[in-house]
């Protein structure tokens, strides 16, 4: 393996435990692509959030001069321009190589940019768009690395979904976390409803009221989550079971963290190894469904929910 992949490597083994695990499922070149992409955006996101592979958010003083940083890099390395910098480097090689959209990159980047402006929600469309951005993108250009045709849109929207849903999952899971590094996602209407102001949020004696608000995310997201199901099938055997096994282990963290209640912030709900390798087989299984369909033609219809494919 190249330094860059090595690389690539460590920051997904390092910033997501899950999705090194599924990764490992990839055929060989589609999983360094894939790591090399991950690398890319877990650097941006810690970029923004004065962090290291997704740990310890302190405040960044010049986020505005970092972002417009991220802005420029991107777009140079999307030129053709030779990156100084190895992560970039690694990017370009995977976006010029799968040919990923100049205008998904950038989406991801604009994400980030919501939070430089402490933007808030105030519906959960409002959510889902900034989503999309830190999200539901990723899962396109993930698709894209898998072989899926930039202009394939049904199976692009259908990898979009699986990122919202991950999104919504994480949002629930880090509520309070967020909100003592004075970011709050959940919808402002959802807080009015239960009048709970923002600054309570972090206030045990709100816990309940702050579960209430984790289940009706979770329960945002399953919509997403089956729909994503239905674009296994048009993935190669090998992606889609990895992509089955991320999906059923970031759906159980949801559903660990409904199942905990008020007790879900007392330590970070993580998924154990015994639920992974089970949710590992059970995606092949999915997947292996979801080729059958395939087989018989059956073509499921999307849903009628949110997109910005």
């Amino acid at each position: 393996m190249s330094d860059l992949e090595l690389q690539s490597r460590e920051a997904i083994q390092k910033g997501s435990k899950s999705f090194a695990a599924a990764a490992a499922l990839f055929d060989a070149q589609t999983r360094v692509d894939a790591e090399m992409l991950y690398a890319w955006c877990r650097h941006c996101d810690d970029v923004i959030d004065g962090q290291t592979l997704g740990h310890g958010m302190s405040p960044v003083a010049d986020a505005p001069a970092r972002l417009e940083a991220l802005y420029a890099q991107t777009r140079a390395a999307l030129a053709g321009e030779t990156p100084t910098d190895p992560v970039f480097a690694a990017f370009q090689a995977v976006a010029l190589g799968r040919g990923i959209p100049e205008r998904y990159a950038l989406d991801l980047i604009d994400g980030f940019a919501m939070d430089v402006e402490g933007r808030s929600y105030e519906t959960l469309e409002d959510l889902l768009a900034y989503c999309w951005g830190v999200a539901g993108v990723v899962g396109a250009m993930m698709a894209i690395v898998m072989g899926v045709p930039p202009d394939d849109l049904p199976t692009l929207r259908r990898a979009q979904d699986l990122g919202l849903g991950f999104q919504l999952t994480n949002i629930a899971r880090d509520i309070v976390e967020d909100a003592r590094n004075d970011r709050v996602y959940v919808p402002r209407a959802w807080l009015a409803e239960l009048d709970l102001p923002v600054e309570q949020l972090t206030d045990p004696a709100r816990r309940d009221d702050v579960a209430a608000l984790a289940r009706r995310l979770v329960e945002a997201a399953e919509p997403y989550y089956a729909s994503a199901r239905w674009g296994l099938r048009d993935l190669p055997v090998r992606s889609a079971w990895a992509i089955a096994a991320a999906r059923g282990v970031y759906r159980q963290i949801g559903l660990d963290v409904v199942a905990a209640g008020g007790a879900a912030w007392d330590e970070r709900v993580v998924v154990s190894g015994r639920k992974k390798a089970w949710r590992a087989l059970e995606g092949g299984i999915v997947a292996l469904r979801s080729a059958t369909l395939d087989r018989l033609g059956k073509t499921p219809q999307r849903p009628a929910l949110w997109s910005k494919i």
